[in-house]
């Protein structure tokens, strides 16, 4: 009997049937160690030492692999065919080295790029040895990953308070959508106009020509800048004759593109699906590791993690026989269509993403998938087939107009295009479904017939007002197409990265648009300020580089981590030097748009609005930044920074107090302000003023004197309790809309609740809270969101529910909350089990606490340096715990 070690248990199931009773398959579920979240686990002056730490549900599952292994004829670590892939068979090599269960039994590595039975025998038929060159490659990832978040993010904390962490690939793709943002702010529209004519042809047909040239001059794009010029060329045009003076038909091939990487899958998916880029990733794992059709369970798409974008032989042949099959002999190009990838450091040797079998259409295999599944599937075989299919036939005409006004002329063009054969695009129900444009622009309609010499009527002259208009902001599809471009990051990390982005607050996403948030920008500002050469685009390509070049053998590891820690550990130490006013001082300058928006009436925006003599500046405080006046504490005006980096943003910062009345009953001023912790309205001035935040979901813009005198009269007393004769009284509290009664807390479930609320409802809400006892006991199950099934190792059903901190896994008495950001209608089985599993993992440790040998025991049994880690005091093996039961359930490391 022979173990085989994959990823996860769903594929290990499918794999087994694949193998038969001779081989016992068995899941890692993903990586069985990671780097402790806490300082000193990659030690630069031992020569980068790593010290890696097991959590509980992974040493139980290497347990189990460890014993197969003892009564096993020969292991084959049959991981994911990419480097994360490769790094944990080296993990779990590794660790049953350390336990010595291998004795001599053979040891091989298999990769397979799809999860079906030929893949999977093919591979097992032709096993090879663990690629050191690329595990090397991804421990100088690892490294150097490390040692740039857990060193520059606590240079952050100090000199940047709210700031939260830095990343070596995160902090350059942040720096790549603030850019942008800044490019925006300093962006100035121009004017310009277009002009065209409708003219109709001596058969009756109509069609329009667009301006060209004027006064024996090219017109260049754009070179009408002004109404008066615009009116004068209209006027020419309005007295003038038409003759066509050429016609040109020119044949144009359109040629289909490749079919997708991880990073134009991505894109593909964005912009056609609106799916973010992990929501991609998750619907794509599901394909790759498949569904049961007719009986057995088969993947439907290779492997999703790559940026190559040739197919193998076999699938070639495979899509040009459907291609006859589907679309007909025409449809087929004489030779096979061979692609190479235009992107920095693509890895060759990766197959591109295909269906697994060509003659599996959309529609064969629709009733087994959910809606975003076929949906993706439906992208990836159109693509995939229409890669190999021949070109489209295009003919393009082009007719030159000569207008003429007394001997004063002009030229205009009318340009059409006419599919005569189309080729790939039949794969395809919308012929711009796949994205793509003809090399000489943008698709044109259809000309009518149109002849040279002869002379056309005119129907009517336009013209129309433009203004150039700046970038657009990044969605996640042209981020990860810039970051391709660049060469930043690698195509498993791409999700991972913008995921940080969003969990960390840097970014704000908004009709698919990426908007740096306020904290995103100090600390792109900060860093580029600061530590410029780390948040360089070329500097971070060629770190990639470095790794892709460790990878091919042609580097050693250590020596690019000592090359780089030289010169980036003397740039932290000089920071111990620098002064948070030398920072402010920076930041000012740098984001002096954000910070200092201009003023509608002109005057300086960096001075105080409120006393007239001081000087604005940006402040730090305990919760991030803020813009305070140099006069404080006689002048204590604040203001928060917009959210969103606009002034157009919502919530945007105040200027000024803004008046919106007078208390009747104190006779003091109500006013809308906005400090370090948002907007609010005040009533009076001073010390004593009463102040109070605007609710979640209200909105400066919206407040009135109502609304303001309704805020800052709360708490609102709405009766007495019929039984105990006290008050009852709502208001809005850190924790949201609550009731008060004789010292005890009902939550409303809407901040109009505290307003309208009458007597008889705020008893029964009383009511119902008493029944439910002391911290909601009593309180029915949530309703499950999503149904999973039954749990690999029995014991119930697994099911996604809805609970006061959100949502969450439910197996028996076992409840394992989802990361933030996690779709719980996304969630695959595979993905609960592993969150079941390192929640119940993790469960012994908090019990641990009279049992410290215990514990260091079983540290020990991955290497006896983390052993003397965990025999550290409680309070600091914690978080490592927290860490590696999270890297659990996903193997993909964040960069």
């Amino acid at each position: 009997m022979n173990v085989v070690v994959v990823e996860s248990p769903s594929k290990a199931k499918t794999i087994n049937k694949y193998l038969g009773p001779g081989y016992k398959v068995l899941a890692s579920f993903g990586h069985v160690r990671d780097l402790p979240a806490k300082d000193g686990s990659v030690l630069p002056d031992q020569d980068f030492e790593m010290l890696w730490e097991v959590d509980g549900a992974s040493a139980k599952r290497m347990k189990d692999i460890a014993d197969a292994v003892k009564s096993s004829d020969g292991l084959f670590l049959a991981t994911d065919p990419d480097r994360e892939g490769e790094a944990i068979s080296w993990h779990v090599l590794d660790m049953l080295n350390k336990k010595r269960v291998l004795g001599g039994k053979t040891v091989k590595r298999v990769v397979f790029n799809a999860i079906t039975k030929k893949a999977v025998l093919d591979a097992m038929a032709e096993p090879r040895d663990i690629d050191v060159p690329l595990v090397d490659a991804y421990l100088a990832r690892r490294a150097l990953d490390y040692l740039v978040g857990f060193n520059l993010s606590p240079v952050l904390w100090r000199k940047l308070p709210g700031a939260r962490s830095a990343g070596r690939v995160q902090s350059v793709a942040l720096r790549l959508v603030c850019d942008r943002e800044s490019e925006i702010e300093r962006f100035v529209s121009e004017e310009y106009w277009n002009i065209s004519a409708l003219l109709k042809t001596p058969r009756g047909d109509e069609f329009e020509a667009k301006l060209v040239a004027a006064n024996g001059k090219r017109l260049q794009a754009r070179a009408i800048g002004n109404g008066d010029e615009a009116g004068k060329l209209k006027a020419l045009l309005e007295g003038a004759s038409y003759v066509v003076d050429t016609v040109e038909a020119k044949p144009v091939k359109r040629n289909p593109g490749p079919p997708f990487t991880t990073s134009t899958l991505q894109q593909a998916a964005s912009s056609k699906l609106g799916f973010s880029a992990s929501r991609t990733m998750q619907v794509a794992q599901k394909l790759y590791e498949g569904f049961d059709i007719g009986g057995e369970t088969v993947g439907l798409i290779t492997y999703m993690r790559t940026d190559g974008v040739q197919m193998a032989p076999e699938a070639i042949d495979a899509a040009r026989g459907a291609i006859v099959d589907q679309f007909g002999q025409r449809y087929l190009p004489e030779k096979a269509r061979f692609y190479s990838t235009k992107a920095k450091n693509a890895q060759e040797a990766h197959e591109a993403i295909r269906p697994t079998d060509f003659n599996r259409s959309p529609d064969k295999v629709r009733q087994y998938l959910d809606a975003d599944q076929i949906k993706l599937y439906d992208l990836i075989w159109k693509r995939g087939i229409a890669s190999q299919m021949a070109s489209a036939e295009i003919e393009r005409t082009t007719a030159e107009i000569i207008a003429d006004n007394n001997g004063e002329k002009a030229g205009l063009r009318a340009v059409g295009s006419v599919i005569r054969f189309d080729g790939f695009i039949a794969a395809y129900t919308d012929q711009k479904e796949d994205g793509e444009q003809s090399d000489d622009g943008d698709e044109d309609g259809r000309l009518p017939e149109i002849n040279a010499r002869e002379n056309l009527a005119k129907q009517k002259i336009n013209s129309s007002q433009h203004f150039t208009e700046p970038p657009p902001r990044y969605s996640e599809a042209s981020l990860i197409k810039k970051m391709e471009e660049l060469g930043i990051g690698r195509p498993s990390t791409y999700a991972a990265t913008l995921a940080t982005l969003r969990d960390r607050e840097y970014v704000i996403i908004d009709k698919r648009k990426l908007i740096p948030h306020s904290k995103g920008r100090l600390v792109t500002a900060f860093l580029e300020g600061f530590f410029t050469k780390y948040v360089e685009y070329d500097f971070t390509a060629d770190l990639e580089e470095k790794l892709d070049r460790i990878s091919a053998g042609e580097l050693n590891w250590k020596q690019v981590l000592r090359d780089f820690w030289k010169d980036f550990f003397a740039q932290i130490e000089d920071t111990k030097e620098l002064r948070v006013t030398n920072v402010l001082d920076s930041l000012n300058e740098s984001l002096a748009p954000l910070v200092f928006p201009k003023r509608e009436d002109g005057s300086d925006p960096r001075i105080c609005q409120v006393c007239g003599t001081g000087n604005l500046s940006l402040k730090l405080g305990k919760y991030g930044a803020f813009v305070g006046c140099s006069n404080y504490p006689e002048c204590n005006y604040t203001r928060q920074l917009s959210s969103e980096g606009g002034a157009e943003a919502e919530g945007a910062a105040l200027n000024e107090p803004k008046a919106l009345g007078t208390d009747p009953v104190t006779g003091e001023e109500l006013t809308l302000r906005s400090g370090r912790f948002g907007p609010y309205v005040q009533r009076g001035d001073g010390k004593e003023a009463k102040r109070s935040s605007l609710p979640k979901g209200w909105k400066p813009e919206d407040i009135d004197y109502e609304k303001a005198m309704a805020l800052i009269s709360l708490p609102r007393d709405i009766g007495k309790h019929p039984e105990s004769g006290k008050m009852i009284s709502a208001g809005i509290g850190r924790y949201g809309p609550f009731l008060l009664h004789d010292g005890g807390y009902a939550n409303l479930e809407t901040v109009e609740d505290v307003f309208s609320i009458g007597l008889n409802r705020a008893v029964t809400v009383i009511a119902e809270k008493a029944a439910k006892g002391p911290g909601g006991r009593g309180r029915t199950a949530a309703a499950a969101l999503k149904e999973l099934g039954e749990h690999p190792d029995g014991g119930g059903a697994i099911t996604v529910r809805d609970g006061k901190y959100g949502p969450y896994v439910n197996w028996g008495k076992v409840n394992a909350t989802l990361p933030k950001g996690t779709d719980p209608q996304a969630l695959t089985v595979e993905e609960a089990v592993a969150l079941i599993t390192a929640k119940a993992g993790k469960a012994p440790a908090a019990k641990s606490k009279a049992k410290p040998k215990a514990k260091a025991k079983a540290a020990a049994s991955d290497d006896a340096k983390p052993a003397k880690a965990a025999a550290k005091p409680k309070a600091k093996a914690k978080a490592p715990a927290k860490k590696a039961a999270t890297s659990a359930k996903t193997k993909k490391s964040e960069e």
